[in-house]
Formats: C-alpha cells, sequence, structure tokens
C-alpha cells in the first residue's frame, strides 16, 4: 500500500537504534527523506549510509545533536529548518524505587523524555500549520496509563507526553495537521534482546523459546506472548503519518499486545 508520503521529510529523533531506526527505515521504504538522529556522530552517519544503500531514491542526512542540551537544538533548527514529519522517539529509562528517586533524577528524566521533545514541537508546529501539512508523534509507553511501579521517574514523563499531545492537537483544529502519542508495550530492543540472552544462558534453547519462557514467567498479561517488533511500530508510525490517518487527532494508540485492560 503507497503511504502517499514519498519525498516527504521526517525528523526521527534516537534513531540509530530500536524504535526509532526501524521507525526511520519504515519511513525511508516509503519513500520519506529522513533526518536521523543522535548524539554519537559516527553512529548517525552509520544509519545515514545503511539507509543510503537500502533505499537509494532517498536522501537520508546526519541531524547529529543532543536534543536536550538547547544551544544543540538551535544549532538543528538552523540546519533544518522545515520538515513535515517529526518523530519524537528519544528517551532514557531505567528500573529505580522510588525512594531511590531524587529531584536531580526527577528533573533530568523531564528534560530528556518530556522538555526536548516538547522543544522540537514547538519550533516545528507553527510551520507545519502554516504549510497546512504536518505529523507529530511521541514515542510513550504503556507505563503512561498502566505503572508497573518500577520505574516511577519514567512512567510520570510517558503520562506527561499524552497530555501535551492532546494539548498540542487543539492547536491543529481545521488543518492537515495532526499530533499523537503511540504507547507500544515490552519491545525487542537491542538491550532487552541482551538481556534475555543473559538470563537464559543455555545455548539449546532458542531466542523465541527463551522468549517465551520470560514472558509466561514475567508479563503472562501479555496476550501475544512476545516482544513487540520495533518494526512493528515502525509500520504503525509510518500509517499514522500518512494522509490516510487523518483523523487520528490527539489521539493515545495503544500497541501494547495486550498488556492493558480494556474498561468499557
Amino acid at each position: 500500500m503507497d503511504m502517499e508520503l514519498k519525498n516527504k521529510t521526517a525528523l526521527v529523533t534516537g534513531s540509530t537504534r530500536g524504535i526509532g531506526k526501524a521507525i526511520a527505515i519504515e519511513l525511508a521504504k516509503e519513500g520519506v527523506n529522513v533526518l536521523i538522529n543522535g548524539r554519537n556522530y559516527e553512529e548517525v552517519e552509520r544509519t545515514v549510509n545503511e539507509i543510503t544503500l537500502e533505499f537509494p531514491d532517498t536522501f537520508p542526512q546526519n541531524a547529529t545533536a543532543d536534543i536536550v542540551d538547547i544551544q544543540q537544538r538551535e544549532a538543528l533548527f538552523k540546519k533544518h529548518s522545515q520538515i513535515d514529519i517529526l518523530v519524537n522517539n528519544m528517551g532514557i529509562y531505567e528500573i529505580m524505587k522510588y525512594e531511590d528517586v531524587d529531584d536531580e533524577v526527577w528533573e533530568k528524566y523531564i528534560r530528556t523524555n518530556v522538555l526536548a521533545a516538547n522543544g522540537l514541537s514547538k519550533f516545528y508546529l507553527p510551520k507545519m500549520i502554516k504549510n497546512n501539512f504536518g505529523r507529530i508523534i511521541f514515542i510513550a509507553s504503556e507505563e503512561a496509563v498502566m505503572p508497573s511501579g518500577q520505574m516511577p521517574q519514567y512512567c510520570m514523563t510517558k503520562s506527561m507526553l499524552l497530555s501535551l499531545s492532546k494539548s498540542l492537537s487543539k492547536l491543529t483544529i481545521g488543518k492537515e495537521v495532526t499530533v499523537n502519542t503511540i504507547m507500544p508495550g515490552p519491545s525487542l530492543s537491542e538491550n532487552v534482546y541482551q538481556i534475555i540472552e543473559g538470563m537464559y544462558p543455555n545455548e539449546d534453547m532458542t531466542f523465541s523459546e527463551k522468549e517465551k519462557e520470560f514472558m509466561t514467567t514475567n508479563l503472562p498479561q501479555s496476550e501475544i506472548q512476545r516482544f513487540i517488533k520495533p518494526t512493528e511500530i515502525g509500520r504503525l508510525a509510518t500509517f499514522i503519518c500518512s494522509p490516510y490517518a487523518s483523523a487520528f487527532k490527539g489521539s493515545p494508540i495503544r500497541m501494547d499486545g495486550g498488556m492493558v485492560p480494556t474498561i468499557f
């Protein structure tokens, strides 16, 4: 299915690995010129080269920047002042006990997971509204609506993104501009893959068997009983970016594998 996104330009933050990279690749498949972002220039450049080789009809670019840093964000704006799609994917997380989360940690998570994305959105959204086309997506988590209690500092920031998304969506009334949030469930990032391999060192077990054992023991509420693949999230994000998803406005879009119970 042609998503009608050819020659659009998309900035995907944190796109050298994991969900961000998968989203960038899926957008490039549709002919989108992706701006690859990360803090490490070499990693960004390597990703740009990979996408260039795989999708030679597109023009991926290096958008190295620590977007938490205001000055580096400003430099990014000067270099890439016009985009059609913004995917706020970059974020940090770690398991922490509530009593160990001091004010410094709270501030770090809010600056990184919320204010950086807000800064980008505040710059690009008015331009999208003026051009009468644009897509902003925030990547949140099922933890935004169903906190596990293991990462309170992370969960709070992801809940904040849901509120921010809806507030910004109110500014797009009557325009071909959308602001939405995707809430993935547990996903198979490179880090998660290594953790699972480390938990089950038995070489006779396939990764699928290790994954199933982990899900059965630790996440029995998952209805798919596996981790969500980054490519699956990438495909959903690409659809939400397309003209076919114009009716999604300020929507919290769940892709949690059945983790979150539905309340009627």
